[in-house]
């Protein structure tokens, strides 16, 4: 049967809510916006009159297009070139879905999404649907054909497993933290995973960062690392990337202070000069780098209050394509550096 435009209309009130599923199952905007499309065919293809919870039959579809996504994508991502992060989503980006709650803010942050690639397709798509989106576990166990007790206990694993990874964070090492403990975060709050931070707080915190990564100096970005930091980047094989984590505070800032050294074989992988913004990506503070308009690249920063614990790059094309089309179409302030390299 041919869509009414009553149909047509009632998908695309729910296209929102299934691309902010979608995006947090497969942690890449591209292939969310995949997964919806075809949830969308599927919904033209079926008598849409005999389906009695339209939301839930949507939902049902679109989490069986994503665990079969995440299972193909965990034999495509054997032979990525180095290391694989989920794609950045600017301030504003409506694919990051809703954060009214702490557990919703969090479950989007770059790093929850780093750790949940570390989860089976249906420990993920257990925790979105209930972290994230408050399912209950008898829908959960309707969407994805469970028990209501199997629904529970991959919830609980799959929770468990975050924790795990978390509480390196949580706790911040022990490293120095000096100014950006004391200076760049707001009302006490700790700025772990999953934290509220502004723009104004995240600005701050990169115009510290990037004062020290380009001092020419180590001992300024040391200070506000802790002492186990690391720093990590993706650059698919498009962009130079190294295929392991720099671990350690000494041996970050001598990347860090290495990366941020003007040189001409930079601006020309670059294409130019970029100018480096801040903003929030994900709800957390990060490094824009912007090149005539076009993203180049994008540092997001993990703090806690004892320093920066990780500083996670993403350089392949592939996954900035969204954010420039929404950095064109956004007001993100002057470049905190003009011409950086």
């Amino acid at each position: 049967m041919a869509l009414t435009f009553s149909d047509v209309d009632r998908f695309e009130a729910a296209r929102p809510r299934l691309e902010a599923i979608a995006y947090r199952m497969l942690g890449s905007a591209s292939e969310a916006e995949d997964a919806v499309q075809e949830t969308y065919l599927r919904w033209q293809a079926t008598d849409v009159g005999r389906i009695e919870v339209p939301e839930a039959w949507l939902t049902k579809v679109l989490t069986n297009l994503c665990l079969n996504q995440l299972t193909s994508a965990r034999a495509r991502r054997e032979t990525y070139v180095g290391q694989w992060l989920p794609e950045p989503l600017l301030a504003g980006d409506p694919m990051l879905g809703p954060a009214e709650t702490a557990e919703q803010r969090e479950s989007v942050s770059y790093a929850v999404m780093v750790l949940l690639e570390r989860l089976s397709p249906n420990e993920r798509a257990v925790y979105v649907l209930r972290e994230a989106f408050a399912y209950s576990h008898r829908e959960i166990a309707e969407i994805m054909d469970l028990s209501e007790a199997a629904s529970q206990q991959i919830f609980h694993r799959a929770k468990k497993h975050v924790a795990q990874g978390r509480s390196r964070s949580a706790s911040g090492s022990g490293g120095a933290g000096g100014a950006l403990a004391e200076g760049a975060v707001l009302g006490g709050v700790s700025g772990g995973v999953g934290s509220e931070i502004d723009e104004a707080a995240a600005r701050r915190i990169v115009e510290e960062f990037l004062a020290a990564a380009t001092s020419g100096r180590t001992e300024p970005l040391i200070k506000l690392l802790t002492s186990d930091a690391i720093a990590v980047g993706d650059g698919g094989g498009k962009v130079p990337a190294r295929a392991s984590a720099f671990e350690g505070a000494r041996a970050v800032a001598t990347f860090m202070r290495g990366m941020f050294k003007p040189a001409k074989s930079k601006r020309d992988l670059a294409g130019g000069s970029p100018d480096l913004y801040a903003t929030t990506v994900n709800g957390g503070p990060a490094v824009v780098a912007v090149v005539d308009g076009r993203v180049f690249g994008i540092m997001c920063l993990e703090r806690t209050q004892e320093g920066i614990v990780a500083i996670r790059s993403q350089v392949n094309p592939d996954k900035l394509e969204r954010a420039t089309r929404r950095w064109a179409a956004g007001d993100f302030g002057p470049p905190v550096i003009a011409e950086a390299l």
